[in-house]
């Protein structure tokens, strides 16, 4: 099921394939355009890159929501029809292959993005136009015989993560969904607090925040997610990602690196192995519980068929971030630590399995001296 968004009145349009127009095919990979939302007052049209397996499925279906700067990228279709999906991605920002089109929603630069509305024009906002155009596109993808629309799964990058965030918890029919580095809580702490919603007048940013904020919509999500992200993310940091994943009810999983990099990167081993878990009987990712400290040393218990290759603590001092790591001890099910003589102290553990394939649980603060 589409959940209707608080600015939408009429979702249910939403959770029919859209028309689209087929074009040319590249190898496995065929452009496509699709019916849109209507912007302005004129009907729109949201250009795609479609691709599958050979063969006639039924397949895993996939949708891939890419980040600011981006558009929809031939390139991300083609690994995931290389694990055996059918593939779709959208561009928008108004675009077709050769550039804008004339009958294209609204650009995405930030500007744009930030710009002032009035309570009756939440559905020209480009999140809006966004979040409707992935998921027409997930009907499109899930109408399709090939593709088995039981099995369907999300996953965004950037602004495509802080889009799945929202989407996970309107559109139910997704089995898992992946948001990379994007999240909730940015009028809080983001690469936007200050020089955007600072600077909203208060109704404005009410509006703002009730209508694209996910965090109104996190905890409406049905299906198992996995938070990606950096340490030290310029964009989306570790506390408003922390209050944002605390939101959701269903089962999540994270994977925090150190000093991530941030880019339209689609070759995370672990976003493919969490989504084939869910959709392809794939064995899953390690399970790692909440930290729990006693004293100076840090635990927590692992959960999972596979075998933990190394354990380690990730943490910096909470004033200047500089972030290392020192080897944890794993024992059976457990994996503890004696924690580094650093205060005020902000960690997390890393656990690793034998496929090289990573887990972290919720990062704690330590202050520098603990209340009496």
């Amino acid at each position: 099921t589409v959940s209707k968004p608080k600015c939408c009145s009429a979702s249910a349009a939403l959770s029919k394939a859209p028309h689209a127009t087929w074009g040319a095919t590249n190898e496995q990979v065929q452009e496509v355009y699709y019916e849109g939302e209507i912007f302005k007052g004129k009907p729109t049209r949201v250009f795609a890159y479609y691709g599958k397996p050979e063969g006639a499925g039924p397949f895993p279906g996939i949708v891939l929501v890419h980040g600011g700067g981006g558009g929809a990228f031939r390139d991300w279709v083609n690994h995931w029809v290389k694990n055996g999906y059918a593939a779709l991605t959208m561009d928008l920002a108004g675009n077709g292959p050769a550039g804008r089109l004339p009958d294209g929603g609204p650009d995405q630069g930030d500007n744009i993005k930030f710009r002032a509305f009035g309570p009756d024009e939440a559905k020209d906002v480009w999140t809006y136009q966004a979040v409707a155009a992935v998921i027409r596109g997930h009907s499109l993808l899930a109408s399709l015989k090939e593709v088995d629309p039981k099995r369907t799964a999300l996953t965004g990058i950037s602004w495509g993560g802080y889009l799945t965030c929202i989407v996970a918890g309107l559109d139910h029919r997704f089995k898992a969904a992946v948001p990379v580095y994007g999240c909730g809580f940015i009028h809080e702490k983001s690469a936007w607090a200050d020089n955007y919603f600072a600077k909203m007048a208060d109704d404005l940013k009410q509006r703002w925040v009730e209508n694209f904020e996910p965090s109104r919509y996190l905890g409406q999500a049905q299906c198992p997610m996995l938070f990606m992200n950096g340490t030290s993310d310029f964009a989306y940091p570790l506390e408003s990602y922390q209050k944002s994943y605390n939101l959701v009810k269903s089962p999540v999983t994270l994977c925090i690196q150190i000093n991530r990099g941030h880019g339209h990167i689609w070759t995370f081993p672990e976003v493919d192995a969490f989504i084939d878990s869910y959709l392809k009987k794939g064995e899953p990712l390690l399970k790692i519980g909440p930290m729990k400290v006693e004293g100076e040393k840090a635990s927590a218990v692992i959960a999972g068929s596979a075998t933990v290759a190394k354990a380690q603590l990730d943490y910096a001092n909470a004033k200047d971030r500089i972030w290392q790591s020192v080897p944890a001890e794993v024992n059976g099910k457990s994996v503890t630590v004696n924690l580094p003589a650093v205060r005020p102290i902000i960690f997390y553990f890393n656990v690793t399995d034998e496929r090289g394939l990573s887990i972290s649980n919720p990062h704690v603060e330590l202050p520098a001296s603990v209340p009496k």
